[in-house]
């Protein structure tokens, strides 16, 4: 049987009211690790559990020790000795000095566990299903290169199933959270980061962009589909579509625009459904990355939509 941990009960009570409601919009959503879908948000979920119990070693005496000193030494009715040349108490001195650093070093020890097991880039376990994600202003392209398939604004994930996303933008520097399933991570141009994770149960989560990039900052958020692995295979095979993702239609989507503009842009209904495209050729985003970098002949080349980057001798950008 496992050992009885009362710090974590007392901090399962605390977080009780927390986890009611804080997960949930009104999309229905999960928005919180306080509700996890996967291994990782139950890391971030323990761990918080855990500094919340230890904690309680230092607060709860001084919530139960104040009112109780007030009341047995109230001036209706004193009690105890008087002591007015007291200045010292070497078992007081050892309590209000050793309790505090034996806090802080317990709580240096779980952070440095949980960090080591929440590596971004520690992979969850063996073929990760390998996703390329692309932040654009103001939605996310998430490119399936063994699906032959690219999604906007949604990602899908089979359950139990490793999931390793390798990120970059075409735009400002970014910064990728799915609360419920993955810790946060940072993106940059020209440049990518990674972010290993796994749904350990079927769901709809919501990823966003927290780093502000512009007027649509607040409207870049996408869906994420924790699926059994037959409805993943069901809605990768329902990826054939007249879209394909080429440098055409790149060059809408890379465009300052909301989901629902541009799905106007490309000819389809403008409400603001998450977009499944074909991918009309392999290495779409190694091409993306590498528009940053010179080719060995010290100049950007306006590929995919340019850079925006000034351009090798003039002052302006590319377009």
């Amino acid at each position: 049987m496992g050992s009885f941990h009362p710090g974590r009960i007392v901090a399962g009570l605390c977080l009780a009211m927390m986890t009611a409601g804080a997960a949930h919009a009104s999309s229905g959503m999960e928005q919180s690790f306080l509700q996890p879908m996967g291994p990782v948000a139950e890391e971030q979920f323990s761990h918080l559990l855990r500094v919340v119990g230890i904690t309680m070693v230092v607060i709860l005496p001084v919530l139960i020790g104040v009112p109780f000193i007030l009341w047995r030494y109230r001036y209706a009715k004193p009690k105890g000795d008087y002591t007015p040349e007291w200045e010292f108490s070497k078992a007081l001195e050892w309590a209000l000095w050793g309790v505090p650093v034996v806090v802080v070093l317990v709580l240096a020890s779980w952070l440095w566990y949980s960090t080591e097991k929440l590596d971004p880039y520690r992979a969850q376990g063996p073929d990760p299903l390998q996703v390329q994600v692309i932040g654009l202003d103001w939605k996310w392209v998430f490119i399936y290169p063994e699906e032959g398939i690219a999604t906007v604004n949604e990602l899908a994930v089979p359950v139990g199933r490793p999931v390793e996303l390798t990120l970059t933008t075409d735009t400002v520097m970014q910064s990728l959270l799915i609360s419920s399933l993955t810790g946060q991570i940072y993106a940059m141009p020209g440049m990518t980061t990674k972010l290993n994770f796994s749904a350990s149960r079927t769901g709809v989560a919501e990823g966003e962009n927290t780093q502000f990039n512009g007027d649509g900052f607040g409207l870049q958020k996408f869906t994420v589909r924790a699926l059994e692995p037959a409805d993943y295979a069901a809605w990768a095979a329902g990826g054939s579509s007249e879209l394909t993702l080429d440098e055409a239609t790149y060059a809408i989507l890379r465009r300052q625009s909301a989901l629902a503009d541009a799905r106007e842009e490309l000819g389809l209904e403008r409400n603001a459904q998450p977009v499944m495209m074909t991918l009309g050729r392999q290495g779409i985003f190694d091409q993306i990355v590498a528009k940053y970098h010179g080719r060995g002949d010290g100049k950007r080349h306006a590929d995919w939509g340019g850079t925006g980057l000034p351009a090798e001798g003039t002052g302006g950008g590319e377009k």
